[in-house]
């Protein structure tokens, strides 16, 4: 199959035309009907997404549209003709996964020359356009995570002669300083061109940006400042997965519970005057805040009065907007799974300053104690950088100590790398290598011992399962990549309970997607093994 090269526009999206619905697709006259897109000259694309579920969320949002343009989704790279890579610039090692692939690329474009690469998320900030050139050679497009909405009209696929006939727009904002990823959200649940990933389980944004002041940290350079969205839409959309037959959602956000602070005051939230229990004083007083959001998706219901929604998570949790009135709202909604996740980073007070955590070590466990007070058996999962600039083994210790304090169900460690462009780029990052491998490798081998003891205390008891993964049987069942459980006894199946635990399950292909009760036989650090139960 041919297909015809895609320019890549410099200019912005068109203009919403005015009069009609805007999130109508408009039609294109009949005059335009000779002009019209075939099928076969579309580009087949491919997105690849690294990072966090929210660059997951973008993707869903972009595949969705590149779809409703009329193109094809391509099984991998090597077979597309659009690759669109949504990045993430978080750690090092994930913007060299991508500078290691420019190789490859440019060889996919020398091969076919129609072949066009766009690189989105956020690697793509500020540097300047030759900058970017000079690392991501192979790249045809930069955009940025807001301009994701731009996708499809740069690529001129929108207009009156694309087949899908984009030419229309994006909604109108809900509000008149509505960002760009607002309405193009608000537009594509409208027209329900979001290509989710699964049918039984959805990711659904409800606050871009970042207002924080972590001096490691690069997303508040790439994706802006706070913006929440509506009150009333993310109900809405939660309201029709519900009716969709979604068993999990997850709401979103750099930072989720800080929702609603910049959304306008209305009536119907004047009980609500809290305030955040650490970081910077905010005035939230009648303004929607995450624990009301929480409290609507969870009185969702279908007609036998069960929630609409069995599951409802959240992601990523700061511990600024950790409201008791969020606890409150964690403890009271049946449908909220019993698991948070509540990066610390550090146990030792000093180096949270020079992060700009804006807490302490006590604050932040007083917010433990709240939490396993209101939510006994609740599940505590957690962020952790080891050797950070000026990091003393004393203040490392100090970490280790907070992690056997807290004992996590699981801890997400990285050591430290410089972020260009982040305030601790001025700060000498005078911890080894080696050394900083050292202290990593010694918090991941503590934490896997706390891990497996956590594990153990589920032996024996039931757990509901959501299945979300199958694999033939072949080979002896793994866990975490470590020996084998049980020789010869494979569980080809894999899901999560309410806790967020893994569990590998027997059972064939047709309970992907389904809640399924098992009994826990076997723990390691990383998972659970069980036996469905009929």
């Amino acid at each position: 199959m041919t297909t015809r090269p895609l320019p890549v526009l410099d200019l912005p999206a068109p203009p919403r035309r005015s009069g009609g619905d805007p999130r109508s697709p408009a039609r294109p006259a009949a005059a335009f009907d000779e002009y019209a897109i075939g099928p076969e000259a579309l580009p087949r694309f491919f997105v690849w997404t690294l990072g966090c579920q929210m660059n997951r969320s973008d993707s869903e949002e972009m595949a969705g549209a590149l779809l409703a343009a009329g193109c094809a989704e391509a099984i991998a790279i090597e077979s597309a003709d659009l690759v669109v890579i949504n990045s993430c610039a978080v750690r090092e090692v994930s913007e060299r996964k991508v500078i290691g692939r420019m190789g490859q690329l440019a060889a996919l474009k020398a091969e076919r020359p129609g072949t066009r690469v766009v690189l989105t998320g956020c690697a793509v900030r500020d540097q300047g356009p030759a900058a970017l050139r000079r690392r991501y050679p192979a790249v045809d497009l930069f955009l940025r995570p807001d301009q994701e909405p731009e996708l499809v009209a740069r690529l001129g696929l929108a207009g009156p002669t694309a087949p899908a006939m984009l030419g229309a727009g994006v909604a109108a904002p809900d509000r008149p300083d509505a960002s760009p990823m607002l309405a193009a959200r608000a537009s594509a649940v409208a027209a329900g061109t979001i290509r989710r990933g699964q049918p039984w389980a959805a990711w659904v944004p409800v606050i871009y940006g970042c207002d924080k002041t972590c001096s490691y940290c690069i997303v508040p350079f790439s994706r802006g400042p706070e913006r929440s969205r509506p009150f009333d839409g993310v109900v809405e959309e939660c309201r029709r997965l519900g009716e969709a037959g979604a068993l999990e959602v997850t709401l979103l956000g750099q930072n989720v519970n800080s929702y609603g602070h910049d959304l306008p005051r209305e009536e119907r939230f004047a009980a609500i005057a809290a305030q955040r229990p650490l970081g910077r004083r905010l005035d939230l007083a009648g303004r929607p805040d995450f624990a009301a959001l929480l409290r609507a998706v969870d009185g969702l219901r279908r007609g036998d009065a069960q929630p609409a929604i069995p599951r409802l998570r959240f992601l990523t949790s700061h511990p600024w907007d950790l409201t008791d009135r969020l606890i409150e709202a964690i403890a009271g909604c049946p449908s909220v799974c019993g698991h948070l996740h509540l990066p610390v980073q550090s146990g030792d007070d000093a180096v949270l300053r020079r992060m700009g955590r804006q807490y302490a070590v006590e604050g932040y466990l007083g917010l433990v104690e709240r939490l396993r007070a209101a939510v006994p058996g609740i599940a505590l999962s957690t962020d952790v950088i080891v050797g950070f600039c000026g990091e003393t083994e004393a203040q490392y210790e100090a970490t280790l100590a907070l992690l056997r304090a807290v004992r996590y169900d699981q801890v997400f460690a990285a050591a430290y790398s410089v972020r260009p462009g982040t305030p601790a780029a001025r700060l000498p990052d005078d911890v080894p290598p080696e050394e900083k491998r050292r202290r990593l490798n010694a918090l991941l081998a503590l934490q896997e011992e706390i891990g497996r003891e956590r594990n153990r205390s589920w032996v024996g008891r039931e757990v509901e399962v959501l299945v979300d993964g199958w694999s033939p049987p072949g080979g002896h069942s793994h866990d975490g990549g470590g020996p084998p459980i049980r020789p010869g006894a494979a569980r080809p199946l894999a899901g999560r309970t309410r806790e967020n635990k893994l569990v590998h399950l027997d059972g064939g292909p047709e309970r992907v997607g389904t809640i399924v009760h098992a009994r826990v036989d076997h723990a390691g650090p990383y998972s659970l093994v069980a036996t469905a139960l009929t």
